[in-house]
């Protein structure tokens, strides 16, 4: 049964590639035959939310359709690599496979590791000693500078409070976001403006402690707002429907009704 399973699993990853490097070839497709690893970053970062979305929303189908485009982002990119004789498809899979056994020594080796925290140390154990990685001045410095602000943030917070860095309860960090509001609103009381730099830096600090609150009671700050988002999106939408079906229009001097029908999609919710 298990030669079987790999079997089938060789042959999808077989054809993912053949379907690629026809798609890269003379006779191939114009769009792909152009593509760079430049020209095609975002797609790589899109396609990640686009999963995440789908996940978000536990819907399996949709999940297999996001996964397979990850797949095929990747794919794409190494064989960009492999075209340029750089290095080959199969180098970056067996890459990663060395790395995986490699750095979990408690798995495929001697080592033991009863809890995530063990496992994490031997995985950076492994980076230094057998990778020859540097230990980085500081532990942040383990936080990549390309991660967007909302996630950086989050990651920079972990390490730092996997060190004892951290609120030791809930009312210092809620104590924390409400003295950030209170500078927001004391550098809007000094003025505002695109020079108002003051404001800007006050809005990161609250933004920064409203990532931290999420952190501390253990929420995700993506999901959290990509729900926010879509909560806020199918409300606008019921505004618009039943201004749209009263004859008024989507305008300032409408607010109040507009917020009436704001209040009305909040009570239809589940």
């Amino acid at each position: 049964m298990c030669i079987v399973k790999i079997m089938i699993k060789n042959e999808s990853f077989q054809r993912l590639y053949d379907t690629i490097v026809r798609l890269r070839g003379p006779e191939g497709c114009p769009w792909d035959r152009e593509q760079t690893p430049l020209s095609i970053r975002g797609n790589l970062i899109e396609e990640t939310y686009e999963c995440i979305e789908a996940i978000d929303e536990n819907e399996p189908g949709h999940i297999k359709e996001e996964l397979g485009d990850i797949f095929l982002v990747a794919t794409l990119y190494s064989y960009m690599y492999e075209q340029e004789g750089l290095f080959s498809v199969a180098d970056v899979i067996d890459g990663l496979c060395e790395k995986l056994i490699r750095r979990h020594p408690h798995v495929f080796a001697t080592a033991s590791a009863s809890s995530p925290d063990e496992a994490l140390k031997n995985w950076t154990k492994v980076k230094v000693e057998q990778e020859g990685r540097k230990p980085k001045d500081s532990i942040l410095d383990e936080v990549s500078r390309g991660l967007p602000p909302l996630e950086r943030a989050l990651k920079l917070q972990k390490k730092a409070a996997r060190v004892g860095f951290d609120w030791p309860n809930g009312a210092g960090v809620i104590a924390k976001l409400k003295e950030e509001l209170a500078e927001v609103e004391a550098s809007i009381a000094l003025g505002t403006g695109a020079e108002n730099t003051a404001l800007e830096e006050e809005l990161g600090d609250l933004l920064f402690s409203s990532v931290n609150v999420c952190r501390f009671f253990g929420i995700e700050p993506s999901p959290a707002l990509q729900r926010a988002n879509a909560k806020f999106t199918e409300r606008f939408k019921h505004v618009e429907k039943r201004m749209k079906e009263n004859g008024q229009e989507m305008k300032a001097q409408n607010m109040a009704v507009m917020d009436q029908y704001w209040d009305e999609a909040k009570e239809l919710e589940p």
